[in-house]
């Protein structure tokens, strides 16, 4: 299959108060059967293949970057086979050689296949601690160095966090999802202002990515993949040279409305 990413000129958003409808295309027996007898059989013989082949590796990649390769082919193939391709906007607005913070709606799971996929360069993601109990995946987690948060008990995550301030000071993007969580219905959720805690601290500009599709892609609570196109709108990084703390409610809310408007409206 070519590859089907685009990268397009970002133009100003209109408004638009509702999301794409997930009820737009109907699905029928065929789409479900495509999806649990092919989609989903598949996605995971390539996790299970890839992330295999990925381990003996793993205990030689000092930096993550190996692991990293590995992930962005699982990533590549997991998407390809769904036959969703993805239209990529906005990136030539950000400077991809520089660190950022990469602060994107949460829709669906295959939204790090997506960003893994589609961003073209090495990142580490902000991630919940329940996503170590996945065989495979919390081993790869682990060792190619991502950020783990407790959002239980966020103290103990204190270690986490310094490292992954270190990593952003060093030149290492990070990717956060600031919901928290994906949404259930398909409406961006409210931003947790201590998403930008990091961005805040390392003095690195945050850029808002909006994916559009996912959630009509594959919701929670089913494993019933629906393919269809899907989009990645970038815009442009958000500053946050002089903001302290206190600021963080702020630079949150502004982030949130930054993603929405490309969410909503698709420019």
């Amino acid at each position: 299959m070519a590859d089907s990413t685009e990268v397009v000129e970002q133009h100003e958003p209109k408004h638009h108060p509702h999301p794409e409808s997930p009820h737009q295309r109907k699905y029928g027996f065929l789409s479900h059967v495509r999806s649990y007898l092919f989609f989903d059989p598949l996605i995971w013989l390539i996790t299970v293949l890839l992330g295999i082949a990925s381990i003996p590796f793993g205990f030689f990649d000092k930096d993550g970057s190996t692991l990293h390769a590995f992930a962005s082919l699982w990533a590549k193939l997991t998407m390809k086979s769904i036959f969703s391709p993805m239209r990529v906007i906005g990136l030539d607005q950000v400077d991809i050689s520089k660190p950022h913070v990469y602060a994107v709606n949460h829709g669906s799971a295959l939204d790090i296949p997506a960003l893994y996929a589609y961003l073209p360069f090495q990142f580490r993601i902000l991630h919940k601690k329940e996503l170590l109990a996945y065989p495979i995946v919390g081993w790869h987690l682990k060792r190619s160095k991502q950020v783990c948060v407790d959002q239980q008990n966020p103290s103990r995550s204190i270690g986490q966090i310094k490292s992954a301030l270190r990593t952003l000071k060093a030149g290492m993007p990070l990717v956060i999802f600031p919901e928290g969580g994906r949404t259930p219905d398909g409406r961006i959720q409210p931003f947790l202002p201590g998403a930008f805690f990091l961005a805040i601290k390392a003095e690195i500009d945050i850029v808002p990515i909006a994916l559009r599709g996912m959630y009509q892609l594959l919701p929670m609570n089913t494993y019933h993949i629906k393919s269809r196109p899907l989009e990645m709108h970038i815009g442009k990084p958000i500053s946050t040279a002089g903001l302290e703390m206190k600021d963080m409610e702020q630079l949150s809310a502004k982030v949130q409305r930054a993603v929405e408007e490309m969410y909503y409206d698709g420019h």
